[in-house]
């Protein structure tokens, strides 16, 4: 799976057929207990709304009751932090693994060098040191989320450079590149978007092949008989489920999960600040906590069902939660909080979530209380206005600070918030509408805290200079 880009489209299988099946069409009560959990995740991922294409979702949960499958999923390091557009994909083959089945995590240290195609036009090419820096980053992260030590179905984490970087030319068009059609590789919407404009270069077009031989290679080498990957990536996928069949004879499979949109269509994991990384150092743990916390209603069930490992009857709950008292957002600070855990562990998330409760004046600490560092990634998100240290010993009224930060349009409704109750300097409420901001206001001598109303919070910040 390469879904490290803004590809919204979903490819048009070339074979074989796709088989939607709402269960895997198993009796799992005449299977043994682990037999019945291997194949028992293929139902939980369908009612979790997890599967968008299969190849062959019976045959698929034959093999899993007959033996534990090897499955992989790829990752290419076109940036130096995996991101919200590969999480699903990783939770998903994190679910294979506790069902029993052994994952492949793939970090693509050669097609990262290619890039998949995108409609919107061709790639800049990042310098192959640079590449393998990314590999080494993005490796560290996907260590976190499976198993590497698992008695039976341990993970093992493998780059396709390894087997593409000695490949000559002659033997790749031989071996691999007679197997595919162009007629077909054409039909791919990304590879047809770019041919109906500026073109495409044949770096980017063979891209669909490595992926491929990826495939084949951890077939052979691995017994790997299951990639998956999100929707954009149905035909790379069973481009190299076919190719498998060319080369091998044998039958391989393919699962692809949906592309999550917000309610209004766009596409989910990005902010008006930009895409939501699982670095720290990109996004940061209060950021991250926040983005899951402020998820819209009316998808809040599906990110649920999607992205959280509760059971059924928990996320059964939530939902009813969700539909009899939305303004609790229990569904979304039940996922908020799971997926931080997750992410940057359950101290990091503890402060964030105290930080967040502070910031509106709730909880058990005082937002005087927070460290510097937890403060500035807090602030960071809200409205806020810089203002040097000059010009800060001049002196700024509440109401001129609402109006810099944006939380109010002007100077004159920061005063009429004022008169009307419903300004705050660290949780305290203003009624001075001449009321000054003094030495006092400052938090760690670098940021004031306003807030207008109940819900809506910004700052002023203090330059270095």
């Amino acid at each position: 799976m390469r879904e490290d880009d803004d590809v919204t489209t979903q490819e048009t299988a070339p074979e074989p057929a796709l088989e939607p099946a709402p269960d895997s069409g198993l009796d799992l009560e005449t299977l043994d207990p682990t037999a019945r959990a291997r194949v028992a995740v293929l139902d939980d991922l369908s009612w979790r709304g997890l599967i968008a294409d299969s190849t062959d979702l019976g045959a698929l949960a034959a093999a899993a009751a007959a033996g534990p499958i090897t499955l992989y999923c790829g990752f290419d390091p076109t940036a130096p932090s995996l991101h919200m557009g590969n999480l699903l994909q990783i939770l998903t083959v994190r679910r294979f693994q506790l069902a029993g089945h052994r994952p492949l995590a793939l970090v693509g240290g050669a097609t990262g060098l290619i890039g998949d195609p995108k409609e919107s036009g061709e790639r800049t090419l990042n310098e192959t040191e640079v590449v393998h820096a990314w590999v080494e980053r993005i490796r560290t992260q996907l260590e976190r989320f499976f198993d590497f030590d698992a008695p039976s179905n341990a993970a093992v984490m493998v780059n396709n450079y390894d087997w593409t970087q000695g490949l000559s030319t002659l033997a790749f068009l031989r071996d691999v590149g007679k197997h595919f059609s162009v007629n077909r590789m054409l039909d791919r919407e990304a590879v047809s978007a770019r041919l109906a404009g500026a073109g495409i270069s044949y770096t980017e077009f063979s891209y669909q092949l490595l992926q491929s031989y990826d495939y084949l290679q951890l077939h052979r080498q691995y017994g790997c008989s299951l990639q998956t990957g999100g929707s954009d990536q149905w035909g790379n996928i069973v481009a190299g489920v076919d190719l498998i069949r060319r080369t091998e004879g044998a039958r391989v499979h393919a699962l692809t999960t949906p592309l999550v949109t917000k309610a209004d269509g766009t596409k989910f994991g990005k902010t008006e600040s930009g895409t939501v990384w699982l670095d720290p150092s990109l996004t940061t743990p209060y950021a991250f906590f926040q983005f899951w916390l402020n998820s819209d209603d009316a998808i809040a069930a599906t990110l649920l069902r999607m992205f959280s490992f509760r059971t059924q009857a928990e996320i059964e709950a939530l939902e009813q939660s969700l539909h009899e008292r939305p303004q609790a957002r229990e569904a979304q600070r039940a996922l908020a909080e799971e997926l931080t855990d997750l992410i940057h562990g359950v101290a990091e998330r503890s402060k964030v979530d105290a930080a967040g409760r502070a910031l509106f004046g709730q909880g058990e600490i005082a937002v005087a209380d927070l460290d510097l560092a937890t403060l500035d990634a807090a602030l960071a998100e809200t409205p806020h206005a810089v203002v040097s240290r000059a010009e800060w010993a001049e002196g700024l009224t509440v109401a001129d600070a609402l109006a810099r930060s944006g939380l109010v349009a002007s100077k004159g409704a920061g005063r009429r918030t004022i008169t009307e109750g419903g300004a705050y300097v660290s949780n305290i409420r203003i009624t001075d509408e001449t009321a000054r901001l003094g030495a006092e206001d400052l938090l760690h001598e670098r940021w004031v805290l306003l807030r207008r109303g109940r819900r809506h919070i910004g700052g002023i910040r203090l330059s270095d200079a």
